[in-house]
């Protein structure tokens, strides 16, 4: 397994990562995605350790907090040996105060979180979103403190827009708190809009990406086919409007590439759509989820080899689309305004 600095910090992580959003299976939304029990959850987790998959991400709203209880209890032994990494900041029960990043709920949060892992530290702790009513010091000061307690060591952020960040990167700069060193992002070949101000700015700040969502919120399983119902197991079923919206045509066109590709490599579209991303600039690791140990299995085959600079250009050519303002007017200046990409 290679491992990558977690964007500028001296901080090391697996290129691939396992996210935990099908443990516990709470609620219509997660149980759409799975509801691995701890028993099931400590199979995966062993299998991932064997490969060098020793980081897991969760979040306290991933089933209410039953996500992390279930990593945790499934960590018991081991906790030396994984990289525990999970959100806060999305409301989590009916309290007043139980949502945003304000430092009433940010340190709730964190020490809630520590009960339901088990654990004295979280080695990432990551904002879920950007709250505009909680001032940004006021949320970097408090983030300086969990870390000078020990409870958190390395700090991130997701779903933040490129100004979000980089005031916060300002502020942090300015008052000598930890910097962001991770954004954990939508990023797929079916949905490349982190391209776009995201990426460039993760170059120039020392800013990792810690990708969600890889294979474009189910799309790039390889179970879907022009021409063909989609499959009665697949979660889109249930969470295709709750997701990032993909045109019909466009994601045949890139399918259509991947097949090609999966046929020339004998790779599966699943592997081929994440070694594409491991492959991008700022790209520290790749969260993969499994509802079982056949998925993982085949999720761990996109390291080990990579797609050659010709077929990656196939996959870019697939899935460009033409960008929003000001950016497909920056393209046209590109000796003085290179792209990251």
């Amino acid at each position: 397994m290679e491992y990558r600095h977690l964007g500028a910090s001296g901080f090391k992580v697996p290129v691939l990562s396992f996210g935990t959003g099908t443990f516990g299976g709470k609620g219509e939304f997660f149980q759409a995605w799975g509801s691995t029990d701890v028993d099931e959850a400590r199979r995966l987790i062993d299998i991932c350790l064997d490969a060098g998959v020793t980081m897991f991400d969760t979040a306290d709203i991933y089933s209410r907090g039953a996500s992390e209880s279930v990593l945790g209890e499934a960590l018991k032994g081991k906790r030396d040996k994984a990289i525990i990494s999970t959100k806060a900041t999305f409301r989590f029960d009916d309290g007043p105060n139980n949502v945003g990043s304000s430092r009433f709920h940010l340190i709730q949060a964190v020490d809630a979180a520590l009960k339901r892992l088990q654990t004295d530290y979280i080695d990432l702790f990551q904002l879920h979103g950007f709250d505009a009513r909680t001032p940004v010091a006021e949320v970097l000061s408090t983030l300086d403190d969990l870390v000078r307690a020990g409870k958190i060591r390395y700090t991130g952020v997701s779903n933040f827009s490129g100004w979000h960040l980089m005031k916060s990167l300002d502020t942090a700069d300015r008052y000598g708190y930890p910097r962001y060193v991770a954004n954990q992002t939508y990023y797929s070949l079916v949905g490349r809009d982190y391209e776009w101000e995201l990426m460039p700015l993760g170059v120039d700040q020392g800013v990792g990406a810690v990708v969600w969502s890889p294979l474009g919120w189910g799309r790039l399983t390889g179970k879907i086919k022009r021409g063909q119902p989609l499959p009665d197991t697949s979660r889109l079923h249930k969470t295709a409007d709750m997701g990032p919206p993909v045109p019909e045509e466009y994601l045949y066109r890139v399918l259509d590439a991947i097949d090609e590709i999966a046929v020339e490599t004998g790779k599966t579209v699943p592997q081929i759509a994440l070694n594409w991303l491991l492959q991008r600039p700022t790209v520290s690791t790749v969260l993969i989820g499994a509802r079982n140990e056949e998925q993982l299995r085949q999720n761990l085959g996109a390291v080990g080899w990579n797609l050659t600079p010709e077929q990656v250009a196939r996959l870019d050519a697939a899935s460009a689309v033409r960008q929003a303002y000001p950016y497909w007017h920056q393209e046209g200046f590109a000796e003085r305004n290179p792209k990251a990409v």
